[in-house]
């Protein structure tokens, strides 16, 4: 079988290339080669020049390489590239000195893992209170017995673990029921195969495969939004795996009442069994973070003061911690370098820059109402009158301009407004600008607060 699968291999590639276009193609997966193909497990193993061009790939090409080689292989679970060792070994003489070893050694992959990180796992989750309730909740539902809460829907910004959480799942849950099927995709992977089994007339084996999973993972739920075929396939696939008391865990950036353009059918299959928020992690967690990471690191000397740099400067989430850290203690290997709160200063200024907590519609809005001195239920007020209805007009304004939310995200934060009242405003307070020299002063007064 390894045979077959290997020939199939150009034709994959052919597809890609078609997709993802030739320059894409060409720099990225022109250089991958078939390694192996595990009937049983349904591994795809590829091979490339490196293990940084690996690891790119997994991250940014994975779920297309997925579901082109199930296109063709209806059998492949999973698809992994890997860096060939040769190509590291070259990398590797590069440097003067070699690079510290960014993670603890890991035991060897267990067949019934294959496909999931063992980098992921609960013992390298740290736990504080931010994130208990999502810890303890992703813990019962991969136990033996049957979870208290089922479905379980985690919810936070980019970065915060949930992703960490789902592969730990996974991993515990492989290892008590080692029999047991399981999926973990993102929801954009579920919508291109939903699409793809379409297309090709395939879709009962894209509802069996579903439907015969005991754990279903599913991550990052908010780029289904507004796909109504692909919302109406998930709510039966979530109705029949509830019914077999099958385990479900599904993770978003936004609580279920906040995904816009969602069924509400399916919004109540969501919220029925548990919602656990991760909040922005707090100073604790950050410094036990980068300790636990420095522990694995013997070799490599941090002081505390750069440790509490990175703990004041990086807040917002725990990726731009960890790639901060990273970022520094590479940079520090390459050139020899100590590391010391200068070269954390020099090296990672620009990162600080572009980790400065986001502007919330929240904060908009306070920082209209204080200008104009209005009280802030006014910006949920139905009263219309200028004085009122115009700073309203401002922040929505400013709201569009400075935050990543929707029209209709938008207009329920202004009282229930409709997504049209909010695209009004902003084409009004657009104009206005043009017009009124006083009215421009003031927005551009209003956002060096918000910016300072």
């Amino acid at each position: 079988m390894n045979g077959d699968a290997a020939t199939l291999w150009p034709r994959v590639a052919e597809g890609l290339r078609r997709d993802l276009g030739v320059r894409t193609f060409d720099h990225w997966l022109k250089p991958v080669r078939f390694a192996d193909y595990c009937a049983m497990s349904g591994v795809v193993t590829l091979e490339t020049v490196s293990r940084f061009s690996a690891n790119w790939i997994n991250e940014r090409f994975g779920d297309r390489l997925e579901l082109a080689w199930r296109q063709q292989l209806p059998a492949v679970r999973s698809v992994m590239v890997r860096g060939g060792a040769a190509a590291d070994d070259r990398a590797a003489n590069l440097a003067a000195a070699p690079l510290p070893n960014f993670e603890a050694p890991q035991p060897a992959a267990n067949p019934a893992l294959l496909g999931f990180d063992p980098r992921l796992s609960f013992d390298r989750f740290v736990v504080a209170r931010s994130n208990i309730l999502a810890a303890n909740a992703a813990r019962r539902m991969a136990m033996v017995e049957a979870p208290q809460f089922n479905p379980l829907y985690l919810c936070s910004g980019t970065g915060q673990g949930k992703t960490h959480l789902l592969q730990a799942i996974a991993q515990d849950y492989a290892a008590a029921h080692p029999t047991a099927n399981i999926i973990l995709m993102s929801a954009e992977k579920f919508m291109l195969e939903f699409v793809g089994a379409m297309r090709g007339g395939d879709m009962m084996a894209f509802k069996a495969r579903l439907r015969a999973a005991d754990l279903l993972l599913l991550d990052d739920l908010q780029f289904v939004i507004g796909k109504n075929s692909t919302q109406e396939e998930l709510l039966h696939t979530i109705d029949d795996l509830m019914t077999a008391g099958k385990r479900l865990v599904v993770t978003a950036d936004r609580p279920p009442a906040m995904l816009d353009g969602v069924e509400a059918r399916l919004l109540s299959r969501l919220s029925g069994g548990l919602v656990a928020d991760i909040e922005a992690p707090e100073d604790d967690l950050r410094e036990r973070i980068i300790r636990q990471r420095l522990a694995a690191m013997p070799m490599v000397e941090v002081p505390d003061a750069v440790v509490a740099y990175l703990v004041k400067h990086f807040t917002r989430n725990i990726r731009e911690l960890e790639g901060a850290l990273n970022k520094l203690l590479a940079y520090a290997a390459l050139t020899g370098t100590t590391v010391d709160l200068a070269l954390a200063e020099d090296r990672l200024a620009e990162n600080v820059r572009s980790a400065r907590p986001r502007i919330t519609i929240d904060e908009i809005q306070r920082a209209v109402c204080a200008h104009y001195r209005l009280d802030k239920s006014e910006m949920a007020s139905k009263r219309r009158v200028r004085a009122i209805a115009r700073p309203r007009q401002v922040a929505m304004y400013l709201a569009k301009e400075l935050t990543p939310r929707s029209y209709p995200e938008i207009g329920r934060r202004f009282g229930g407004r409709d997504h049209s009242t909010v695209i009004h405003a902003v084409r009004t307070v657009e104009a206005l600008r043009v017009a009124d020299s006083e009215l421009d002063a003031e927005i551009a007064a209003i956002r060096r607060a918000l910016n300072s």
